[in-house]
C-alpha cells in the first residue's frame, strides 16, 4: 500500500510538473511575442522621430522662404508707390 501512495504521489507530482512546464512554455511564447511587439514599436517610434525632424526642417525652410517672399512683396509694393508718385508728379508738372 505504501508503494501505491508513493506511485500516486509521483504521478501527481509529474502531472503538476508537466502542467508547470506547459505554462512556462506558454509564458515564454507570450514574452517573445511582447518583446517582438516592443521592438516593432521602437522601430516605428524611431521612424516617427526622424520624420518629425525632417518635417520640422522642411517647415523652417518654408517659413524662411515665406518671410523672404513677404519681404520682397513689401519692397515691390513700396517701389510701386514711389513709381506711382513719380508718375503723378511728372503728370502734374505738365
Amino acid at each position: 500500500m505504501n508503494d501505491m501512495k508513493v506511485e500516486d504521489g509521483l504521478a501527481v507530482a509529474t502531472a503538476r510538473f508537466d502542467a508547470a512546464m506547459v505554462r512556462l512554455d506558454q509564458s515564454l511564447v507570450d514574452l517573445t511575442n511582447r518583446v517582438q511587439r516592443m521592438k516593432r514599436i521602437e522601430v516605428d517610434t524611431q521612424r516617427l522621430v526622424q520624420e518629425r525632424a525632417r518635417l520640422a526642417t522642411e517647415l523652417d525652410k518654408t517659413s524662411a522662404r515665406a518671410k523672404r517672399l513677404d519681404d520682397s512683396a513689401h519692397d515691390v509694393s513700396r517701389r510701386l508707390v514711389v513709381a506711382m508718385e513719380t508718375v503723378r508728379a511728372v503728370l502734374a508738372k505738365e
